[in-house]
């Protein structure tokens, strides 16, 4: 099986400032990666960087056997990179329907599919993005990026600042997307245990280096591990 995605020696940052030093990672088609650190470590500084929107000082980004090293945003997108950012940046004064079909590319997953992965959807489908919950807008942003039909799906802390119910129906949606559905993903999340039970890879970064880079049954298996890098067990 050939690498989706291959980052070799990378360096970046914003500005003068450089925040990841020397990434190497390599994404198969098909496999979930869970990216864990502790904050301010250069998780979002990674998928930035993949989506290209920092300032990229030495190493490249190949992707679905392109060198998107020095390639736009818009160009990644195109090439099948979806995103998730933690801002969620949906369009509050369009309709549900109307935030799906603007960025709708031609693929398997149509505004029905969608409604079927998140049925709170379908239930507020004429509703503007700006009179949905904190929760209904991340199942939004997530079905928006589907949308573009991506090969490769980034997302940043999905479930960050969300009701513990919604939480957990926004990871059964994460969970069929990668298990069931076989959707190649890279997912930063502050649940450990949780994003560890439903990735196949994980690496834990440290002052912008990677410092671990195993399966994520492995690190399940040895909870010690996370205890050491993150400073918090597999329950966080």
């Amino acid at each position: 099986m050939h690498d989706l995605l291959r980052l070799n020696q990378l360096s970046a940052g914003y500005g003068e400032a450089i925040v990841l030093f020397d990434i190497s990672l390599s994404l198969k088609q098909g496999r979930a990666l869970a990216l864990l650190g502790r904050n301010g470590v250069g998780k979002t500084t990674l998928v930035n960087t993949i989506i290209g929107v920092t300032r990229q000082r030495t190493g490249t980004i190949h992707f679905a056997g392109q060198d998107l090293t020095r390639v736009i945003p818009e160009t990644r997108a195109q090439a099948g990179i979806g995103w998730v950012p933690q801002e969620r940046n949906i369009f509050k004064s369009l309709t549900v329907v109307e935030n799906l079909t603007a960025v709708a590319r031609p693929g398997p997953w149509t505004v029905t599919r969608v409604f079927d992965m998140f049925p709170r959807l379908a239930e507020r489908k004429n509703n503007l993005g700006n009179q949905l919950s904190g929760g209904e807008q991340q199942m939004l942003a997530i079905g928006r990026a589907l949308m573009l039909n991506p090969k490769l799906l980034l997302l940043d802390e999905p479930t960050e600042g969300l009701a513990p119910i919604i939480v957990e129906e926004l990871l059964r949606a994460l969970q069929r997307l990668f298990r069931e559905e076989g959707l190649s993903a890279i997912v930063i999340e502050q649940h450990a245990r949780k994003i560890l039970e439903m990735t196949d890879d994980a690496i834990v970064l440290e002052r912008g280096r990677i410092v671990m880079a195993e399966t994520s049954a492995s690190l399940l298996a040895h909870p010690e591990k996370l205890e050491h890098h993150l400073g918090l067990s597999t329950a966080g």
